[in-house]
Formats: structure tokens, sequence, C-alpha cells
């Protein structure tokens, strides 16, 4: 079930309200790409030569968010990717279509989380590297008080731009899948639905990295 990792930081204990009785977060993290561009998979990138690779930080930083169940996609070298994660406790599922793009890895993870008793997932993209804990945990404190975790819908914006993570409540789990495809991922549905904005420019910049200059 999705429930809540104990928090290790002093950040997370103002929403420990948002816990539910029968449900709770997932997180789910999409690290299934080959990363063309970047000269392989960035899941498995160490931005220094001793440090974690950004899927092990990216399951970390959930974690550290005070979130339980951190459920990981790979597709690309997948075997590799599921070492790095689970050494850290990531939830490990494969998409044998990885390479169709992001809405196959989407799909994927949210079929997976449907079998879980979560109500809502934090989705978080695995290139993502000044992304902290504290990102997450302003997402979870601005649901802190909603009665229904399965309705709540909230991305994390960096100087009013819309980016990662984002909030995603079991309520619109069927409509982002089947409006994943290719390599748009929940894009249209997002357009769609506008979700609420949560500012977090003041805590990272929400880049990606695609290529080597941008590491």
């Amino acid at each position: 079930m999705g429930d809540f990792h104990t928090p290790t930081h002093d950040y997370v204990t103002g929403w420990q309200s948002v816990r539910m009785a029968d449900g709770g977060v997932a997180g789910l993290v999409l690290a299934a790409g080959a990363g063309r561009r970047m000269g392989g998979p960035k899941a498995l990138l160490r931005l220094t030569p001793s440090g974690p690779s950004l899927v092990e930080t990216a399951v970390t930083r959930l974690h550290d968010a005070g979130v339980g169940d951190v459920h990981v996609v790979a597709g690309s070298a997948a075997d590799q990717v599921r070492v790095r994660a689970e050494r850290v406790g990531g939830l490990v599922v494969e998409a044998a279509d990885w390479a169709e793009g992001m809405g196959a890895s989407l799909r994927r993870g949210l079929d997976a989380l449907s079998r879980t008793g979560a109500d809502a997932a934090l989705l978080m993209l695995v290139d993502l590297p000044d992304v902290g804990a504290e990102v997450h945990a302003r997402l979870l404190t601005a649901v802190a008080d909603e009665g229904d975790l399965t309705a709540v819908l909230v991305r994390a914006a960096y100087d009013g731009l819309p980016g990662h993570p984002v909030l995603l409540g079991r309520a619109h789990w069927a409509a982002v899948r089947e409006g994943a495809v290719g390599d748009s991922g929940a894009r249209d549905y997002f357009k769609d639905q506008r979700p609420r904005l949560v500012e977090c420019g003041d805590l990272a910049s929400g880049r990606d990295i695609d290529r080597p200059a941008d590491v």
C-alpha cells in the first residue's frame, strides 16, 4: 500500500495529517529512457564519480520527504536500474514497450499503482537533479487539509512555469493512462485539467538534464 516512510527531516513534519487510514501517497519515478542525447540511460548517471546514480537519488529524496512506497519504472538497461533502485528501497516495474516514449512508462507505472491501496501518486522524472525532498514535502503540505486525496491534482512550478513533481490523485489515473501515448506522457491531460500550481522556485530550478553539457 502507498503508505508513508518515517520522516527523516524536520521539514516533513508539518504535513503528516495528510496520511489516511486506508491509503496514502506512493512515489512514482519514471526512469525507463535510453538517454540517447546523454550517451546512456540517465537513471544510471552519477553527477560525481563517487556519488549515487540519479535513480538512487530520486528514490531517496522521495523517502526523505516521507513517502514510503516508491515505484520505479525501468526500461532501457532495466537490470542495472533495478539493482540501483532496489539498493535504496525502490520497487521496480519494467515497461517492455519503453521505447515508445514516456507514455508507455507512465501507463506501466499507473498499472502497478492501481494494484496498491495508494490514494495518490507523487509523480517524478529521474532527470531532475536539483529537485529535492523539500519540493516533494511542499506539495504534500499543500494538500494536508484535503479530505480526499484521490481527487488532488497539484503540480510544482518554478518561477511560474509548471514542472515536476506532480501529485496525482487516483481519480485521475484512468484518464491519464488513456491519454499517455508516445512521448507526451500526461501533458495533454494537464492542459485540459490545469493542476493547481505550487511555487517551488525558491527551492530548486526544476531543470532537467538531456546532454552531458547540462551536468
